[in-house]
């Protein structure tokens, strides 16, 4: 059995990839090794489980219901809510355990587990590694230990839960969006009842799009891997912004008045100068990743802010975050971490700070964006492909090395391996935008010439 889980938790196409036996037998994994590491000693324990809006959500939910109830963990059910609500809920509620059906901005036959630790932390490597491998031993054969009788955990309906998370969302917030005119899309998904409401009670004035989640329609055509139905209601309604969300909502893009994309390293630039000038950005540094944006550095330089790099994917620039005491992270796809208020990328957070910073200092989004120039950058994803061999090509190595020798330093190249679809990434950053396409398509035919 090849690893399961990814950079964000496990994924595949529902019913086919990721069935009902495989959620349920990781939900009694994931109770018995957090029981074994002395997490669940000396109380009853007790698990959120939260989903997306997706059909399959419906199955899988029971899934790990079933299963964590027949470990003895007592289950919150909060229902249809974001990922950053369930790892705030799972927190606030001190829960030993959070579950998260959902495969974020995948499209709608995939679906995804996500487990939190208690305090609403994404769980450690060592630990996920663990869960896979009880997981691997019981379904080959061997029998669980199960409890019997009151031992069993009892299952209920946590409807709280969206008050409870809007009510923290509207209390983290530096100032009203009074005044503010705020388009939002919602992706058909997991925001869909959460951010308008929350929005609302903030004071802005709203528009929705994408909010009616039939199960079906998740992140088809909107939400913040689809920007169009965005940038065309923002101008038809002459609106001062708008916020995009994707099918959990833990990533957040923005678009300004004249219908402009402001992606993530954007507004981690917005945020930053915000938070300096507030006093809560410890260390003057802002953590990234190693797909930011040259343009991004270069601002934060300029402004006397670090720019802290880590490996793609928020799990990382959270380890860094905690490690070193950083309030703020993310990356450029949108997710972005406010670590005095959020353990998690929160999209509704994001948005909504990013509008206060609007409403208190009178400026534009595409004044306030203003302080990076972003620089072209082409994003190339070359799917079929031995994606493991990616930093071990000698013919691959060759090929990069010309192209960095071509861009010198006015631009730059990245190849990763995707961490959650069977796919390489080509990143190729360049002074031009026609230089950075030739590039990075002469980078993508080596790819598929090498590892296919």
């Amino acid at each position: 059995m090849g690893r399961l889980f990814g950079t964000d938790g496990v994924r595949g196409i529902a019913n086919a990839d990721l069935t009902a036996e495989l959620a349920l037998g990781l939900s009694v994994a994931a109770a018995h090794v957090l029981a074994e590491a002395g997490t669940f000693e000396g109380h009853r324990a007790t698990a959120v489980v939260g989903r997306d809006p997706r059909a399959s959500g419906e199955f899988l939910e029971a899934a790990v219901v079933a299963g964590l109830a027949s470990a003895g963990v007592d289950v919150l059910r909060v229902g249809v809510l974001p990922t950053p609500a369930v790892a705030y809920l799972t927190g606030a509620l001190g829960a030993d355990l959070g579950v998260m059906l959902s495969a974020s901005h995948n499209a709608m036959p995939d679906n995804g587990i996500k487990f939190f630790a208690r305090g609403g932390h994404k769980l450690a490597d060592e630990l996920e590694d663990r869960i896979e491998s009880v997981y691997d031993e019981h379904r080959t054969g061997a029998p669980w230990e199960r409890p019997t009788g009151a031992g069993v955990g009892r299952v209920r309906t946590y409807d709280e839960g969206f008050d409870q998370y809007v009510a923290h969302l509207i209390g983290v917030l530096p100032n009203q969006l009074d005044g503010l005119k705020v388009v939002l899309d919602e992706a058909h998904g997991a925001a869909a009842r959460v951010s308008p409401e929350a929005f609302t009670r903030a004071g802005a004035e709203i528009i929705t799009i994408g909010a009616e989640p039939d199960g079906l329609n998740i992140n088809d055509g909107c939400g913040s891997t689809h920007l169009e139905l965005l940038k065309a209601a923002v101008v038809e309604h002459g609106a001062d912004l708008g916020i995009a969300h994707d099918g959990d909502a833990d990533r957040c893009l923005a678009v300004d008045a004249a219908g402009e994309e402001v992606d993530g390293d954007q507004i981690l630039a917005v945020l930053a100068l915000a938070m300096r000038e507030a006093g809560t950005l410890r260390g003057d540094a802002v953590v990234g990743t190693v797909m930011s944006n040259l343009g991004f550095k270069m601002a934060m330089e300029r402004e006397g802010i670090t720019l802290v790099q880590t490996a793609v994917g928020d799990r990382y620039v959270l380890e860094s975050m905690k490690e070193h005491g950083y309030a703020l992270g993310g990356e450029q796809s949108g997710h972005v971490i406010v670590l005095d208020h959020a353990t998690t990328g929160d999209g509704t957070l994001t948005g909504l700070m990013l509008a206060a910073r609007l409403a208190s200092t009178g400026r534009s989004l595409a004044d306030l964006a203003g302080v990076m120039r972003r620089l072209p950058q082409v994003l190339v994803n070359v799917p079929d492909v031995d994606k493991s061999r990616v930093t071990t090509s000698a013919e691959l190595a060759t090929a990069v090395t010309e192209a960095e020798q071509q861009l010198g330093t006015t631009g730059r190249v990245l190849l990763r391996s995707s961490g959650t679809e069977p796919l390489v990434r080509v990143m190729v950053e360049a002074a031009d935008i026609e230089q950075a396409r030739a590039v990075a398509g002469r980078l993508a035919d080596v790819v598929k010439s090498a590892l296919g």
